[in-house]
């Protein structure tokens, strides 16, 4: 394809400036062909066919004159720093018409592929104003991407000639994972957790810090009842506990081959940075220490433990982009690196793949010896292909084949999971729905108890 070939192919794709007929001026102009084709039959001659023609085209450039110049028509785009992974965003663009003569424009966006929208978007410039329209856009991929041109067409009210221009504006964006349970937790905590059936359990007797004295009521441990209080306000007071706070949690994030199966929506892998954003946020609002650690065959992302809620954006912008490698993950490597880097005891959290964390013979090693100094918990995404193929009735050969495989591979991983629980490394498996809520869940239940 030649040079001239390539820009004309550019302007007819919306990608280059330049003039083109719009679709009006090409619908009159074949009405009026195939006026005079069945004028040819009768005894006009092919000078007055031939004048018509070239009449029309020359009257058609008229519309060109009441069309904006390129230097008076402006165009801006606002589009938000950061967006959620599969929620939808409002992009807004301002089209300034500084000429004497309004328009009509349709534009498009440079939105990569992974974004979905409706273009293009048509609106209307009347002479002299700024006129602001909105598009929605939804990103299903993250990851940190440039926006570099807003490509706009223009024309006149009569709309036979269209002027094409590319507006150069660079914006970054950053897709990020979706933070809706986050924000639920954040908001209510308690109404969170029973949404999905859980609740937030008391601590032990005499266990956790002091928070207040208020009013006994049933079903408060009788062992804690405020008799000084008690007898001076002549009421029955107890005293409250809460979990100690600045513990230590450590969240591990798998980014091995496994974590990029498929599921209903996204991935493990979203499922994991999800429920791991929530639960630091859980952690640093209760005042712990919260680190991250991120690997697949090598390390990834380490943020070093830190407390307040500012590590939370830290975390966040430290792992948006993380995507699962086509690699297997290196166990060994990560508990390795994480002896050298923690050096105070914490609750590990690892989100991984258990069937194939399981089969990782030479990682138990060294778990035995973090488990001498820390707590440590796995949370894993539970197969439904799996669990429905060992449910389903053997009605012929093949599905009893299918079911008797199914249920040999759980039965193997309930083996598996025995032997590893054994040595005090404890592994949970929740639904995709349900995986940031458990382990909220478990992690409120770990520091309610004590064990930390």
């Amino acid at each position: 394809m030649t040079r001239s070939s390539k820009s004309l192919w550019a302007r007819l794709l919306f990608l280059d400036k330049g003039i083109l007929p719009s679709r009006r001026l090409l619908t009159i102009y074949l009405l009026l062909s195939a006026a005079l084709l069945i004028l040819t039959f009768t005894e006009v001659s092919w000078m007055f066919l031939i004048s018509v023609n070239v009449l029309f085209i020359l009257a058609s450039f008229l519309d060109l004159f009441f069309v904006p110049g390129r230097k008076e028509l402006q165009a801006a785009r606002h589009f938000p720093d950061e967006v959620e992974r599969g929620l939808g965003v409002k992009a807004e663009v301002e089209i300034k018409n500084a000429s004497a003569y309004p328009c009509t424009f349709r534009f498009v966006d440079d939105l990569p592929q992974s974004f979905e929208a409706r273009f293009p978007v048509r609106g209307m410039a009347e002479a002299g104003t700024l006129s602001r329209i909105t598009y929605e856009t939804r990103a299903a991929v993250r990851g940190k991407y440039e926006l570099k041109k807003l490509y706009l067409r223009y024309a006149s009210r009569f709309g036979l000639w269209e002027k094409q221009m590319a507006v150069e504006q660079h914006d970054t964006v950053k897709v990020i994972p979706d933070l809706t349970e986050t924000r639920n937790f954040l908001e209510n905590a308690q109404q969170f957790l029973l949404y999905e059936g859980m609740k937030i359990r008391r601590n032990q007797s005499g266990t956790g810090e002091f928070s207040r004295v208020r009013n006994y009521v049933v079903g408060d441990d009788p062992r804690k009842i405020n008799w000084r209080q008690t007898a001076k306000l002549q009421e029955v007071m107890t005293n409250e506990y809460e979990p100690e706070h600045g513990k230590y949690i450590t969240i591990l994030i798998d980014c091995g081959r496994m974590m990029g199966a498929e599921l209903k929506t996204g991935n493990r892998l979203e499922k994991a940075l999800e429920a791991s954003i929530t639960v630091a946020a859980a952690a640093l609002k209760n005042g712990d220490y919260v680190g991250v650690l991120a690997f697949s065959n090598d390390i990834k992302v380490y943020v070093p433990p830190e407390k307040g809620m500012n590590q939370l954006q830290k975390i966040l912008q430290s792992i948006y982009h993380l995507q699962a490698d086509a690699k297997e993950s290196n166990y060994a490597g990560v508990m390795s690196y994480l002896q050298t880097v923690q050096k105070k005891r914490s609750l590990i959290l690892l989100f991984s793949d258990i069937h194939t964390f399981l089969h990782e013979e030479s990682t138990l090693n060294y778990l035995r010896r973090l488990r001498q100094k820390h707590l440590f918990l796995m949370i894993g995404i539970e197969d439904e292909v799996l669990e429905k193929q060992a449910k389903q009735p053997p009605e012929n050969v093949r599905l009893a084949m299918r079911k008797s495989i199914a249920q040999q591979q759980i039965q193997v991983k309930k083996r598996e999971k025995v032997k590893w629980e054994a040595q005090g490394l404890v592994m949970i498996e929740a639904k995709e729905e349900r995986l940031a809520t458990e382990a909220v869940s478990q992690y409120i239940h770990w520091m309610n108890q004590g064990m930390l």
